[in-house]
């Protein structure tokens, strides 16, 4: 019989925390979460105050039975699951299963899976934190009631079986919105100037650039402008008249928090968000070492503070001096954003002596990429500042200002570990030992006509960012927000930009016309601040929710009114069908715009749409196809594939360019592996 019982979610961590408990401590996984709302209704008892109807997740009666099986046998039941919202709303469902045994059950947490930080939080359990469970409930309750009162609109203006929510709506329009600003864009002309010059003293080469005229910035806009300017300085001098010498510093960046680990793993390692979630998943929940056993290397990846605890910084301190030297380290602090919860740590090592070279055949190749990641920002973040010597030199020709500016590193400081940009920070560019007054040649003058560009669309670490700075979701919602809309089909990835389909801008459209109090970026950042209060005890959770509702209902009221005559006409095409003559129209499906026959159920003819674009097959000159694998991801493939020509690619061909013959067998290895794995969801489903 054990004397304790502590319960965590996964096994992953179970097993982690078994190894630092003795023999006669029981440790169980929930498996996630182990009551929610129904699936078939909304499963919210709008006449009973918004009494949210939590039932048993289907499939989890054996484990339930167990769990009260195990906490019967226990003199003392540990909740330990995460430290967070969801984390203190599971724990709170498993102590209302486990009712009869109330008297036992006490609630402990900690950021970091080692010895220290387990055995700890087990001296220092606590009670349940019901205003972190609320906060959790009124996510949970406000999410569900947006969501099955607004999908009925789609249902009956688009089609069936698509759905609304909260967050992911403000999250598509943000991306629509883009899409929008990018198509009205219209590019404007502008020139450069630049002056390849001699120093005529040491000989030496260097460029300059137009900067303005007798001490006033301008801009050029057209080649008649930059006619009249060469014109003007065809035979001028060159003089120096002004030298400026400096230093410049640059200091390190925070450790990682949610966010932030996301945008550098998407930017440097190429991760999206759900794979870097889910890797620091397992870098937090354990991993095997020699001599540590099964540890977690990094502490809890779901904040948004940059805080890091004294014991922390006195290992980064120890670490930094002892293989950098004394002049590395500087004892940081970092201000953490007025919007932060501030609950947790940054995300950072657990175990600084476990350098990511020390323990790499360890890890799995995704796990070491992340874990160097998140170590060496860490450890930079308590590093001093890069110092680059730098030169800003101002030449005069007529009345003309021309500006050349050089920089060499002087001291590396914290980018001895760490680097934020993939182009090398350290370059030095060098610039000739000028004097003011000194005379230089003209080798030639170069000109450069360039365009505005339109603003760049989302990237998966982009929208985070904008999403982050909006105060719309919080860490644990970005990954499954982007995740969702994606699933959906309103937005699809190509490469690493986000773009709204045709799907996604008809839905957008619709919500936005008609619920636009609720899709908008400032009411869904205000909700989030409530969700704040109530986790702080300065709000109640159901007054937060009856306060939302009223006007809310109102608003679909009104909507499901103006629509009750509106018939669903599908927008008819020029294609016949060929087995029977009625003109097909367009539907929108799981994967995507498709046709179909109106005929139906009579006439079960459908047909997929083929896209093509207007270059070539760099093989055969043939036109080209656009398709998508099961997951949304698009590629590009002959017509004539694989009859006569083998040309497939995931980048959308350009003239001149080199085909990546390793593409077609990507492409096939992971439209085969998303077939099989569709077939075995059918199957366990069955």
């Amino acid at each position: 019989m054990a004397d304790k019982l502590v319960i965590v979610e996964s096994p992953a961590k179970a097993n982690t925390i078994k190894k630092f408990l003795g023999g006669s401590t029981k440790v169980m996984a929930s498996m996630g979460h182990i009551r929610d709302l129904p699936k078939s209704k909304m499963g919210i008892s709008i006449e009973n105050d918004f009494e949210p109807e939590y039932i048993n997740i289907r499939g989890k009666g054996d484990l339930i039975k167990e769990l009260k099986k195990e906490a019967k046998k226990a003199k003392k039941i540990y909740i330990a699951t995460d430290p967070d919202r969801e984390g203190e709303a599971i724990a709170w469902h498993l102590a209302t299963i486990l009712e009869s045994q109330k008297d036992k059950i006490t609630r402990v947490t900690f950021n970091e899976i080692t010895k220290n930080a387990v055995k700890n939080a087990i001296k220092q359990p606590r009670d349940i934190d019901k205003k972190l469970v609320d906060a959790q409930q009124a996510r949970r309750v406000l999410d569900r009631i947006v969501g099955y009162k607004m999908s009925p609109v789609l249902w009956k203006k688009v089609k069936r079986g698509l759905s609304a929510g909260r967050v992911q709506s403000v999250a598509v329009k943000m991306i629509v919105k883009r899409e929008e600003e990018i198509n009205k864009f219209i590019p404007e002309e502008y020139w450069n100037i630049y002056a390849d010059l001699k120093h005529i003293k040491t000989k030496e080469d260097f460029e300059a650039k137009l900067v303005g005229k007798s001490g006033e910035k301008f801009e050029i806009h057209n080649k008649e402008e930059v006619d009249k300017i060469l014109k003007d300085i065809e035979n001028a001098k060159y003089i120096v008249n002004e030298v400026k010498k400096g230093e410049k510093k640059r200091n390190p960046s925070p450790p990682f928090t949610t966010s932030t680990m996301q945008q550098e793993a998407s930017r440097k390692i190429n991760f999206t968000l759900r794979k870097t979630m889910s890797v620091a998943q397992t870098l937090y929940e354990g991993v095997k070492i020699p001599q540590k056993g099964t540890v977690g290397l990094i502490t809890y990846m779901r904040t948004d503070s940059t805080r890091i605890s004294e014991e922390a910084r006195a290992a980064a301190k120890e670490h930094i001096i002892s293989n950098f030297g004394d002049e590395y380290y500087e004892n940081r602090y970092f201000r953490t954003n007025k919007d932060a919860q501030d609950a947790h740590e940054a995300i950072r090592p657990t175990y600084a002596e476990l350098t990511p070279e020390s323990i790499k055949d360890y890890l799995s190749a995704d796990q070491y990429k992340l874990y160097k990641l998140i170590y060496e920002r860490f450890m930079a973040s308590q590093m001093t500042a890069a110092v680059y010597d730098t030169l800003s030199v101002g030449i005069k020709a007529n009345d003309y200002d021309f500006k050349a500016n050089g920089q060499s590193l002087k001291f590396k400081g914290y980018m001895v570990i760490y680097k934020y940009s993939k182009k090398n920070e350290e370059e030095t560019k060098i610039l000739p030992l000028l004097n003011e007054n000194d005379d230089i040649k003209l080798n030639q003058i170069n000109t450069k006509q360039s365009f505005t560009e339109p603003p760049s669309r989302y990237t998966e670490a982009s929208l985070v960012k904008a999403l982050e700075e909006k105060g719309i979701g919080r860490p644990s919602t970005y990954s499954p927000t982007i995740t969702t809309i994606l699933a959906r089909r309103y937005i699809e990835k190509e490469q690493k930009q986000l773009l709204p389909t045709e799907l996604g801008t008809i839905v957008n459209k619709l919500l936005v016309e008609n619920f636009a109090d609720v899709i908008n970026e400032e009411f869904t950042a205000q909700i989030e601040t409530d969700f704040d209060r109530i986790a702080e005890g300065n709000e109640n959770w159901k007054n937060m929710i009856r306060e939302f509702y009223g006007p809310f209902e109102n608003n679909i009221e009104k909507v499901e009114k103006e629509l009750e005559h509106v018939e669903l006409v599908d927008e008819v095409s020029d294609i016949k069908c060929e087995k029977c003559g009625r003109m097909m129209v367009y539907k929108y499906g799981r994967f995507g715009k498709f046709l179909a026959c109106p005929g139906y159920p009579e006439c079960k003819n459908t047909k997929a749409i083929i896209e093509t674009i207007e270059e070539p097959c760099p093989k055969c000159g043939s036109t080209v196809q656009i398709r998508k694998t099961k997951k949304g991801r698009k590629y590009f493939i002959c017509e004539n594939n694989p009859e006569s020509c083998d040309y497939i690619s995931w980048n959308k061909p350009k003239e001149g360019e080199t085909w990546n013959p390793e593409d077609a067998k990507e492409i096939k290895e992971q439209t085969k592996k998303e077939k099989t794995t569709r077939k075995r969801t059918k199957k366990a489903k069955k």
